[in-house]
């Protein structure tokens, strides 16, 4: 039988350790799609067009919000972040497990619109002097842009609540245990059209 597809939202503060907890799980958590956000900032040193982002124009961005092309979109320090709907569907269709790494908000825009196959996740570090300690030991952001993200994740850690599940990263390998049994959990989620059908099944309806 065909896994079904589902979706995982997981949220946290820039420095929570998201992507290195989905790599360090992905050998154990079936076939899944990495959601790859559409951005119209300008690629960071490294960045490739398609991998760590679909780097696009403010015009071209605009055009497919016209057209209803994203499920979920944000506009964060001035630039416009979404996440184009085609390759989501495509996945779901295929019975994979779409994974976001997206924001508060684009959690809420997620909810509203696909809420009964969605499971969602705050991943963060366990205080917020850690994730300081964190964002300064990468080396890679000066010192507005450090502060900038420490004042995102107080008004973010405020959500939490919104969530299914809260992962403290303090060490890689408990949180990416946890975060397996979450990406599990996700997967067994049955949407309102799958419980209708169970209903019918079981009463021998047809």
């Amino acid at each position: 039988m065909m896994q079904k597809g589902a979706i995982l939202v997981l949220s946290g503060p820039s420095g929570a350790g998201k992507s290195t907890i989905i790599n360090s799980a992905s050998k154990d958590i079936g076939e899944y799609y990495f959601s790859i956000s559409t951005t119209t900032r300008e690629p960071r040193v490294g960045e490739r067009d398609g991998v760590d982002y679909i780097f696009v124009t403010k015009e071209s961005f605009e055009e497919d919000i016209k057209a209803g092309n994203f499920l979920e979109y944000a506009i964060v320090h001035g630039n416009y972040y979404g996440t184009s709907l085609k390759p989501v569907r495509e996945a779901l269709k295929d019975g994979k497990l779409v994974i976001f790494d997206i924001d508060v908000q684009g959690h809420r825009l997620v909810r509203a619109k696909m809420n009964d196959i969605t499971t969602s996740a705050f991943i963060t570090p366990p205080t917020l002097d850690e994730l300081e300690r964190r964002l300064r030991a990468r080396s890679t952001d000066d010192e507005s842009v450090i502060l900038n993200r420490i004042d995102n994740a107080k008004d973010e850690i405020k959500a939490v609540g919104e969530y299914d599940f809260t992962i403290i990263n303090d060490t890689i390998e408990e949180a990416t245990k946890e975060f397996i049994v979450v990406a599990k959990t996700a997967r067994l989620k049955q949407s309102r059209e799958d419980e209708e059908k169970f209903i019918a099944q079981w009463l021998g309806q047809k």
